[in-house]
């Protein structure tokens, strides 16, 4: 065979294996049913260990490289995983015949919110002053509308949520309420003021981001503000997920989202400045690599796309934000400190409780 029919050899494979892919698509819905109707969980890691290791196994017999293929069956695995999962939350159908609004549902959080609760069955309008959102009922002015649907969500900027949720509370509106906002000590005053109304309110911050298909290994935090129904309510959406759901007060939820998202922000904002300010151009040093520095790379590459306003919002408006910071340039100037003084003794007593404190977290992880 000539180079060409060589090709024309492979994109036929190719065709092949994605026809493949389809027919394991296909299968895996009719696993999702036949799950629900025996009330197994879509999950089952017992099950993905044997996938994997008799894939490892037939790979070493066809002189296939193990590791690709553990790493296909994984992105397989979660291909169908996301498949029963979405067809679990459309079974239970936790919003038939009932409505929800989304305030701000144009933008990439509430644009997901509207899709998972479409799926669940509800009948989703948006209100968002960017304009309609095509498959989904337009309201152009909430302040006019009735209010009477049994969800509202706001997905706005947190500097905006606040006001809202103070506008709603003379409203008053029946249904569940709740926000998705990554920070709570700021929007205090709005929630209480709903809660003072007499409305059902509690408050959500989902800790993916809006690329996510799976939830398996994600996590919702549901803000406990003491109205049992409305914690209950919310929680529910996500009952037919494999999301890990964590309920915590408000205060709580700050104080450990200044470590979650304000530490590990401002160390890759730290990390991607420190290069554009080195005087090391970026092609230089595009041809060296590192297995730590290719991965640090990675993830500040993904926070530098995110949008500075958020981001910002997230340092400068969490009640606990300073700790957090103040933690980080301590902890620089402790290692500047043991290099320029050549303190071996206290650069590795630094890695130790590193260490130590990395493996008590992961075992306490769950699974």
């Amino acid at each position: 065979m000539n180079l060409d029919e060589l090709r024309r050899a492979l994109s036929e494979l190719d065709g092949q294996l994605i026809e493949l892919v389809a027919r394991r698509k296909a299968l895996s819905e009719q696993v999702a049913a036949a799950k629900r109707a025996t009330g197994h969980p879509t999950r089952d890691f017992a099950r993905e260990r044997e996938v994997i290791l008799r894939g490892r196994s037939a790979a070493a017999r066809l002189n296939v490289s193990p590791d690709l293929a553990e790493s296909l069956l994984r992105q397989l695995i979660q291909s169908s995983l996301a498949t029963q999962e979405q067809a679990r939350v459309a079974a239970q159908a936790q919003g038939s015949g009932k409505r929800a609004l989304v305030i701000g549902g144009r933008g990439k959080m509430g644009g997901w919110f509207a899709d998972f609760l479409a799926s669940q069955g509800f009948h989703v309008a948006i209100a968002d002053p960017a304009g309609r959102v095509p498959q989904f009922d337009y309201v152009a002015d909430w302040r006019k509308d009735a209010l009477d649907h049994d969800l509202i969500v706001l997905a706005t900027p947190l500097g905006a949520t606040a006001d809202l949720l103070a506008a709603l509370a003379k409203r008053a509106p029946p249904g569940l309420i709740f926000d998705l906002g990554s920070l709570k000590t700021p929007l205090r005053a709005g929630l209480k003021a709903l809660s003072d109304a007499g409305c059902k309110v509690t408050s959500l911050h989902p800790m993916f981001g809006p690329d996510t298909e799976l939830l398996s290994g994600r996590h919702v935090i549901f803000i406990d503000l003491g109205h049992r129904e409305a914690l209950d309510e919310a929680q529910a959406l996500f009952e037919p997920t494999m999301a890990e759901r964590v309920v915590m007060g408000l205060d709580e939820h700050d104080r450990l989202i200044a470590y979650v998202l304000g530490l590990s922000h401002a160390l890759n904002i730290a990390f991607f400045t420190a290069l554009a300010e080195s005087g090391e151009a970026a092609p230089r040093l595009a041809r060296l690599s590192s297995t730590t520095f290719d991965a640090q790379l990675d993830v500040a590459s993904r926070v530098a796309e995110e949008s500075p306003d958020l981001y910002f919002e997230i340092q400068s408006l969490n009640e606990y934000g300073g700790e957090s910071l103040r933690a980080l340039s301590l902890a620089v100037e402790r290692l500047v400190g043991a290099v320029a003084s050549k303190n071996a003794a206290e650069f590795t007593a630094m890695m130790n409780r590193g260490r130590a404190y990395l493996d008590v977290r992961a075992a306490s992880r769950p699974g």
